[in-house]
């Protein structure tokens, strides 16, 4: 004789961790025409004003650093640099925007972003 026993039905929760790094995969060679266009261009000082995100939640810029702003200059990037997803957000605005971008950092040294999220649709030239 077998015996049923009763348990209580559970749910598992699992924490969605988005991946931010976008591979380029099979590009070895190939140099992407990364344009910096996110967000609103101003004149002087007053051009940096926003806060650029990770997808993960980290801080790439603040008021230390130094903030975002476009340079609208088109960029040379190898396709081995690392592209991050993430967002921008206008500090001087209470509302949070939340505009959505490919983040190219220069090796580490400068923070640029693009809106256009396609880089499918990025020119490109082999190096």
């Amino acid at each position: 004789m077998s015996r049923m026993i009763w348990c209580r039905p559970r749910a598992v929760i699992e924490k969605f961790i988005p991946n931010e790094y976008i591979a380029a995969c099979g590009d070895s060679g190939t140099v992407y025409n990364f344009e910096c266009n996110a967000g609103i261009k101003y004149n002087g000082d007053d051009n940096y004003h926003y806060n650029v995100w990770t997808s993960s939640g980290r801080m790439l810029t603040d008021r230390d650093s130094g903030y975002y702003g476009p340079c609208g200059a088109t960029h040379q990037a190898d396709s081995n640099d690392e592209f991050l997803n993430g967002y921008i957000d206008d500090i001087y605005t209470y509302e949070n925007e939340n505009i959505p971008v490919i983040i190219w950092t220069d090796h580490g040294t400068d923070v640029h972003c693009t809106t256009n999220l396609d880089m499918s649709q990025w020119s490109t030239a082999k190096s």
